[in-house]
């Protein structure tokens, strides 16, 4: 499989909240060949604390991205970006503010759904793509397929929201707000300015435990821990249930690899975007060219199913090209990332479908205007 490791940058970016920053960097990998004609192009957003690799070894969706696979790089060039306000690459709150030479932290302005898409559009204007074969993700990835398709209708064959929703319920902004409590209540947060010292881990360690709950299922942890449990010198008793210790790892591992600032702002830009602040959902879709395929898992209870079928039945309702699948699983809302092969199926005909249509499209001769 070609893979490619780079980052533009881009003179600046107008945000939604009026700022306009500038030197804005996208960092991204690739995988596979672009065609000739470059209309095989895929870009795959990833969730709130994925990152631009998401094939091969150590990806986030390497089940998924590859030859032969759901994605199949013979076939497709696909793309994925680290989003604004990330931190591995990306400009975020952990970058270095051009115009004071110190750290964003906390006066980073606030980023949205919407900001991480105009970026991503910058990034694929940049590579010489004209038009994606389809844009897909889950979870907060499937908020951004959606927010490439209203926002860029004529720039998107196909878009594949997965797992995900065109607005957060009050329970989803409540699991968000109690990790940024928890981040926030560390002494070491230092109201977001602890860079080149002591890093908030405690806290961000407890946002990430919460958080992790909510992508399992009542079936599958009881599957993966039930009440076992295994011995454990610093826990009452000199034991701890399995489960305990399967959060703690999590955690530590976590803050290995993320910054709490950027949690932040990420989980505030889930929480804040809402298609319908735009007009109801079938009016944003009306004369939507581009075909979905919308995905959700009935274990999920964190993006419920009726979520997504909200989408379909919007999109159904403006005559939208549109197939909606619910997949049958065990896993909650990680369904998306480890229980592949239905998904896989699904996505890999949906896409192959699209392809065709593509390329019978441009094969058509152009109707000549005559006066």
């Amino acid at each position: 499989m070609v893979t490619e490791t780079g980052t533009h940058t881009f003179e600046s970016l107008e945000l939604d909240c009026g700022v306009t920053l500038s030197q804005v960097d996208a960092a991204y990998e690739t995988y596979g060949s672009l065609n000739a004609d470059r209309s095989n192009a895929i870009l795959v957003a990833h969730a709130f604390s994925g990152d631009a690799h998401a094939a091969g070894d150590g990806g986030w969706w390497f089940n998924m991205i590859g030859p032969g696979l759901a994605f199949d790089t013979d076939k497709y060039f696909v793309i994925c970006s680290n989003v604004l306000g990330g931190c591995r690459g990306t400009t975020g709150p952990g970058s270095i503010n051009p115009v004071t030479g110190q750290r964003w932290a906390m006066t980073f302005p606030q980023v949205t759904i919407a900001d991480m898409v105009r970026l991503q559009k910058k990034l694929v204007d940049r590579l010489g793509i004209e038009r994606l074969l389809a844009v897909a993700g889950g979870s907060m990835g499937g908020m951004q397929a959606l927010e490439w398709a209203v926002t860029y209708p004529e720039s998107v064959a196909a878009a594949l929201p997965i797992a995900t929703t065109a607005q957060h319920s009050a329970q989803q902004i409540a699991f968000n707000e109690v990790g940024r409590q928890a981040i926030m209540a560390d002494p070491d947060w230092a109201a977001g300015n602890y860079y080149g010292q002591k890093l908030p881990g405690t806290g961000l360690k407890l946002a990430r435990m919460v958080g992790h709950i909510t992508y399992m299922s009542d079936d599958s942890m009881r599957e993966k821990f039930g009440r076992r449990v295994r011995a454990n010198e610093t826990s009452p008793g000199g034991e701890q249930f399995e489960v305990e210790s399967y959060l703690q790892y999590q955690g530590y591992k976590f803050v290995d690899r993320f910054d709490a600032n950027s949690y932040i702002y990420i989980t505030r830009a889930m929480d804040t975007f809402d298609l319908t602040q735009r007009g109801a959902l079938g009016v944003l879709f009306d004369g939507m060219k581009a075909r979905f395929l919308v995905i959700s898992f009935t274990s999920d209870w964190l993006y419920p199913s009726y979520q997504s079928l909200e989408i379909a039945s919007a999109l159904r309702g403006r005559n939208c090209d549109v197939a909606y699948c619910n997949l049958d699983s065990r896993y909650g809302h990680d369904a998306f990332l480890v229980e592949v092969d239905k998904q896989k199926e699904v996505v890999a005909g949906f896409l192959a479908s699209t392809f065709r249509d593509v390329t019978r499209q441009k094969a058509q001769p152009q109707k000549v205007q005559r006066g």
